[in-house]
């Protein structure tokens, strides 16, 4: 079963990389007789994990990251869901530190919406409650060609935002203007910004199952995801990574956003949906925290904080997380999809999220969690 592990070590601001990194980790947990775990790894082809966990050690001023891989590969297609959010509030903070004229505070509303908003509300209901609307409002902001553009310049790739998420004309490559409250009797209109076409996507596993639902009717044959977005394992790692350790990397690999826009965001990362005032009992705290508590309703220990942006579309759940237990001196990244559509058809709102999906992602945390308490 081992075969299958590719396992890369990576050293950050390391005067060297080992080339026998031990795969003890993954491999220890990934054999677990916790039927969570075991049951999934016994029909990995139909579940298509991905997975990196990233160890990290303090050395004087240096951040060293270890990678440990379980079938990540670039090449094999999985959608990533709302797991696009946080390149697209990334994205967002930093065209506004360019712009003097507006701020993360700044009132906003898209032409032809009737919501009202600021950038800083829609970022936190991205993270908070995976909110698919005010990730919209950042895509009008940005358009898909600058989005992708300020993470393939920062060394996040490969991606491909094309579309945005759960609206009519999703995937139109011409963006609405913004309506902005400069202030009491101020306001400035946006330009519409006119983006690349979208390009279908060449990957393994494009074509997935063995039917879907096209306007309420079933249609026989693989959903094809050739036009959507593509945001692998690998980047989503380095988008984490370049958030919360920016003094790991070069300066032109850093984004050029400031202290305060950073502290936001983090906050934004591991803030409870209750703290901003969800209902609690709908929206619990491990609502979008899938890694260690997702399979449990009842509140999160406070010593622990989850950065990180989930995804969960087509039968796909996805996690990517910065994990820090302060009262333990614990921290450590995970990123990890599985799919999880037994029947095989898409988009007919079926799938084992409760069942499979999100428990697995659960115990794969608790387990590489009590390996760091030991380590």
């Amino acid at each position: 079963m081992w075969q299958r592990f590719a396992l890369i070590g990576l050293l950050v601001l390391a005067a060297s990389c080992s080339e026998n990194t031990p795969a003890e980790p993954l491999e220890k947990v990934l054999s677990s007789q916790n039927p969570k775990i075991k049951n999934v790894m016994e029909n990995l082809e139909e579940h298509e994990i991905q997975i990196r966990y990233t160890q990290i050690d303090r050395s004087n001023d240096s951040i060293i990251f270890t990678d440990y891989d379980f079938q990540v590969d670039e090449n094999n297609y999985f959608y990533p869901a709302s797991t696009v959010k946080f390149p697209a509030a990334v994205a967002a903070l930093e065209k506004l530190n360019a712009i003097d004229s507006l701020s993360i505070n700044t009132p906003f509303f898209v032409e032809g919406d009737s919501v009202k908003t600021t950038f800083g509300k829609a970022i936190s209901e991205i993270f908070a409650v995976s909110d698919n609307a005010a990730n919209n409002r950042l895509i009008e902001f940005l358009g898909q060609d600058d989005l992708n553009k300020r993470m393939q310049e920062r060394g996040v790739s490969p991606i491909r935002i094309a579309h945005r998420l759960s609206t009519d004309n999703a995937d139109n490559v011409t963006t609405k203007p913004l309506v902005f409250y400069l202030n009491d009797s101020t306001i400035s209109l946006s330009q519409p910004i006119i983006n690349s076409p979208i390009k279908p996507l060449d990957l393994n596993g494009i074509q997935k199952g063995k039917g879907f639902i096209a306007d309420e009717n079933y249609q026989e044959g693989p959903f094809n995801f050739s036009l959507k977005n593509y945001y692998p394992i690998t980047a989503q790692n380095a988008l984490l990574k370049r958030i919360i350790f920016p003094e790991a990397f070069p300066k032109e690999q850093r984004f050029n956003i400031s202290d305060h826009q950073r502290d936001y965001l983090l906050t934004a990362m591991h803030t409870l949906p209750s703290d901003i005032g969800y209902d609690e009992n709908e929206f619990y705290d491990s609502y979008v925290k899938f890694f260690m508590f997702g399979d449990n309703t009842e509140p999160m220990p406070e010593h622990i904080k989850i950065y990180n942006k989930v995804g969960y579309a087509y039968g796909t759940l996805t996690d990517c997380a910065y994990i820090q237990d302060t009262k333990n001196n614990v921290e450590f990244m995970l990123t990890a999809t599985i799919l999880v559509n037994d029947n095989h058809i898409f988009n007919d709102n079926t799938y084992e999220y409760e069942e499979i999906g999100i428990p697995f992602l659960a115990q794969l945390g608790r387990e590489l969690y009590e390996i760091e308490l030991r380590r």
